[in-house]
């Protein structure tokens, strides 16, 4: 394989910012990318999702019908972190490790990715079936690529999302939604707070019923695969000076739900102890809303595979076949754009990349260029097993 080639794609997608912000978001990254492929032979076509954020389709077609792999990221990122000791699209490389915004996150999937396609097509090509690497824009936001890339009509028979799990497979990931709850009360003198209804005070009533009885009861949802359903209070905000009795008091929270549960149970679950909260406070009301941004039309639930998959089997077998000992399989702890694939497009999907999620998003994001490497030996050993089997 072109190690060096990879790298270089790598550092000139982490040198075009693709963040919220950036005129034309994802365009330069995804050029840098369609450059690279097309240099060594593999057709690739961007196409607009909206004006200036394409993504990238490039497939790679073996000498016999067979299976199809899809290999998934984003070609988005978040901005760089305020504050920040460097500038983080330098992409710069020290003590084996390359830095910068998105090298984690997912730029260093992509390159490798990219790089199992050359390096198959460069080694003799696929003996059958497919291979097509979708590098899609806005993950890190409503996930806009991807549901275009399922409104065209894509079909695959696998797919592999290369977000960070330290090149270990990932069989499935909890799904996620962000609410905001709104409790409207009445302002009064602080001096007479009976006057008044306190929305602050339902704030954290509704908090306490939370905590006290909502989550105890996830131990009945457990997931045999993923876990625990959990709930977070994200930010609170509310009232506008001590001596005044506050009207109006907003929580955002994250709500992570598993395949025990549906989503009917998961808005329900936050009415039923909101409805407790406005008895015990005559004149208050209250508000449940998810978050815009959050996600575009399709449901961002949750992701499993079974264990005994073509896919899961391949990707697994692809460790022993580069020289390295098979890792046991994981969960990934945050969401993706594999839960739309299979959910919303039937295309059964693992999560599986290099570099260490805790780096994401933060000002040390960095990854380790022999990970790069190995991910993209995996990467092309996994497809030619998935592409052979019948």
């Amino acid at each position: 394989m072109d190690d060096r080639g990879i790298l270089e794609l790598l550092q000139a997608m982490v040198r075009a910012p693709s963040h919220t912000g950036v005129p034309r978001q994802e365009e330069a990254a995804a050029g840098a990318l369609a450059a690279y492929l097309r240099g060594r032979g593999v057709p690739a076509e961007l196409v607009e999702v909206r004006d200036g954020r394409p993504n990238l389709i490039a497939t790679l077609a073996g000498k016999r019908p067979g299976p199809h792999l899809l290999f998934c990221g984003h070609l988005d990122t978040v901005p760089p972190n305020s504050g920040a000791a460097g500038d983080l699209f330098s992409a710069t490389v020290d003590s084996g490790r390359v830095f910068g915004r998105g090298t984690v996150d997912m730029k260093g999937a992509l390159a490798a990715m990219a790089g199992a396609l050359a390096g198959i097509r460069e080694s003799g090509g696929l003996d059958s079936g497919r291979v097509t690497l979708a590098a899609v824009v806005d993950e890190e936001m409503e996930s806009i690529g991807a549901e275009a890339l399922i409104r065209s009509g894509f079909k695959a028979d696998g797919a592999v999302v290369g977000e960070p799990t330290g090149n270990r497979v990932a069989v499935g990931h909890k799904g996620l939604e962000w609410f905001e709850v709104t409790f409207t009360g009445k302002a009064a003198h602080g001096g007479t707070p009976e006057a008044g209804v306190n929305a602050i005070a339902a704030a954290a009533h509704f908090v306490s019923l939370v905590e006290r009885e909502l989550v105890p009861g996830f131990e009945r949802r457990r997931d045999p695969a993923l876990g625990l359903p959990a709930i977070n209070m994200g930010t609170i905000r509310g009232g506008q000076q001590p001596s005044m009795v506050a009207a109006d008091c907003a929580i955002q929270l994250d709500r992570r739900w598993v395949t025990t549960e549906t989503i009917e149970q998961v808005f329900d679950d936050i009415e039923a102890l909101l409805a407790r909260v406005r008895e015990a406070r005559p004149g208050l009301r209250t508000k449940l809303a998810r978050m815009p941004g959050g996600m575009a039309t399709m449901l961002h639930g949750p992701l499993v595979i079974d264990r005994g998959h073509p896919l899961v089997v391949s990707a697994l077998a692809a460790f022993g076949d580069v020289g390295l000992a098979v890792p046991a399989t994981d969960v990934f702890p945050a969401w993706t754009d594999g839960a739309l694939l299979a959910r919303e497009a039937g295309i059964p999907a693992i999560i599986w990349g290099p570099g260490a999620l805790e780096l994401a998003h933060s000002p040390e994001e960095s990854l380790p260029i022999e990970d790069l490497y190995q991910a993209a030996r995996l990467y092309a050993a996994a497809a030619r097993r998935f592409t052979a089997t019948r």
